[in-house]
């Protein structure tokens, strides 16, 4: 059964920014350091931190001392900004960014609800940020759902 998922590639590039967050004093970490951190693939978690670095959440150093830092604080990073630089915009059914109509436009009765339902998604992955995710304490409120 498929169900509304985060992307393997999202998953790691939200790993890859709390752990730039949690070491922000650390010189920049490389791809493999931070994949031997979490088990994860050194090659794919390069390529989701290529595309962090395009997109601004990151920032690139070359040479002997290189890898990756936050290219900005991480109150101002959003989940939702890392999730769009890796996925792109973040939709549950495709007629909600769909240009033409579907087979069932003239008779659907579930657009616009789920319409809301997207949008209130993509405010709450907005509103999550990134120095959020990396606090340690069970207290933290992450997240307050309104539809």
């Amino acid at each position: 059964m498929e169900m509304l998922k985060l992307s393997k590639k999202a998953d790691y590039a939200l790993i890859a920014v709390r752990h730039l967050a949690t070491h922000r004093g650390d010189p920049s970490q490389s791809a493999s350091d931070i994949a031997d951190v979490y088990g994860i693939s050194g090659t794919l978690l390069a390529k989701v931190l290529q595309r962090l670095a395009k997109h601004g959440v990151v920032t690139a150093r070359h040479g002997s001392s290189g890898g990756y830092q936050l290219a900005r604080h991480p109150k101002e990073i959003s989940a939702l900004d890392v999730i769009m630089a890796v996925d792109g915009p973040v939709v549950i059914t495709s007629c909600i960014t769909s240009h033409g109509n579907c087979d069932q436009s003239s008779t659907c009765t579930v657009r616009e609800p789920l319409r809301r339902v997207n949008e209130s998604i993509s405010q709450v992955l907005s509103s999550v940020t990134i120095s959020q995710m990396a606090e340690d304490s069970p207290d933290v409120a992450l997240i307050g759902l309104s539809f």
